[in-house]
């Protein structure tokens, strides 16, 4: 069960995780896209950093809109509004459960419509979605989100910057979906979460 204490200290680790691997995320990006992802979300998560060290109200829902508010405010490209409308779609719902699942369920619906993605299209959708199935089977496991993120090398490319590229964006890494990896990883390290 998410509250706002455990998920303040998930988004704590994914930040860290970000700020620790922000020059791979954008050298991931740098082939098949702007180059600046890692940079982007480094500035995003600082922002949601202060935001909630600056913030003593543990109120779930009020933790997911300060999360999202400084993610859609400070990365740039697609990132940062599809990071936010997860984060925002997760404060809506948190009014009506507190349940991992449902979260992440409206999360990710969320961010389909945002970006128009669907599974298989390389973007952060292909983590996002086997964690989903995993979590809802009580089975994440770091091997499931390694798995999840390492088949976005050989997809073509269908959305974003990446797409330009068609066939020649296979052999790399979603960056999106990297990130996202992080953002789970951080899930699985904050105990009482799942």
């Amino acid at each position: 069960m998410l509250n706002g204490k455990n998920t303040k200290e998930w988004i704590f680790n994914f930040a860290k995780k970000i700020e620790n691997n922000k020059t791979y995320l954008s050298e991931l990006d740098t082939p098949i896209g702007d180059g600046d992802h890692g940079n982007n979300m480094a500035r995003g998560m600082e922002a949601v950093n202060d935001a909630l060290s600056n913030t003593s109200n543990n109120d779930l829902t009020t933790v997911f809109k300060t999360i999202a508010m400084a993610l859609i405010s400070k990365v740039g490209g697609a990132s940062g509004p599809l990071y936010g409308t997860a984060f925002l779609e997760m404060a809506k719902e948190s009014n009506n459960s507190t349940d991992l699942s449902d979260l992440l369920s409206v999360a990710l619906i969320g961010i389909k419509k945002r970006g128009g993605a669907n599974v298989g299209d390389k973007t952060m959708i292909d983590v996002w979605d086997p964690v989903l199935t995993a979590i809802k089977s009580n089975s994440l496991t770091q091997q499931t989100i390694d798995k999840a993120v390492d088949n976005t090398k050989n997809m073509i490319a269908r959305k974003g910057r990446a797409s330009y590229l068609g066939e020649r964006s296979v052999g790399h890494l979603d960056p999106g979906a990297v990130s996202s990896g992080y953002l789970f990883s951080a899930l699985l390290e904050t105990e009482g979460i799942l």
